[in-house]
């Protein structure tokens, strides 16, 4: 006897796809058609990979949430980040960050083994909170429910301009920093 396959989706709160889609929307002009992307942080179902596949080269997405998989051009694997990322030096043309730096314990290692594993002249291309978004997205969380409340309380930092440069060019060794706030 067959027993049908039952796959359940899991119910995000209302906000939270809208979210994302505004996150790829401002990001994909950055990310060169044909490029290797590592996506840190790619979340259970790799969905910004995997709606960035047909622009990209080779995908790789990595998060402690994620089955080791592969779909077309984006291999995905499970991996709790502590202290080093499991590809070579110069592996990426760009890696992307979305909403995740926030969330990782130990910052400047994971900004430093990004820069290892960016091509010379390789991009990083990440979101964070700032810390004026910290009072509403709590606000959204918790009162109105509509943005994922543990994801919220897992917040380990809110960044501003200057804390955001520091950590990246001051501390991990990127050249080059471009800033700007949306959302």
């Amino acid at each position: 006897m067959n027993l049908p396959i039952i796959q359940t989706k899991i119910r995000e709160p209302f906000l939270e796809p809208f979210l994302r889609s505004m996150r790829v929307r401002k990001v994909l002009s950055h990310i060169p058609k044909d490029s290797t992307v590592l996506d840190v942080g790619c979340g259970f179902s790799a969905a910004f990979l995997r709606t960035i596949s047909p622009h990209i080269k080779q995908g790789f997405g990595v998060d402690f949430k994620v089955d080791n998989m592969t779909y077309k051009n984006i291999t995905m694997s499970r991996l709790k980040f502590d202290d080093r990322l499991d590809f070579a030096d110069s592996s990426f043309d760009i890696v992307t960050m979305l909403a995740v730096l926030e969330h990782i314990e130990k910052e400047k290692e994971i900004l430093a083994e990004i820069h290892r594993v960016l091509i010379p002249g390789g991009k990083l291309i990440l979101t964070v909170p700032s810390v004026w978004s910290q009072p509403i997205l709590e606000f959204l969380s918790y009162k109105l429910k509509i943005v994922n409340e543990d994801e919220i309380r897992d917040h380990k930092r809110y960044y501003n301009r200057k804390k955001l440069k520091t950590a990246l060019v001051k501390v991990s060794g990127f050249k080059s920093f471009y800033h700007k706030y949306f959302q």
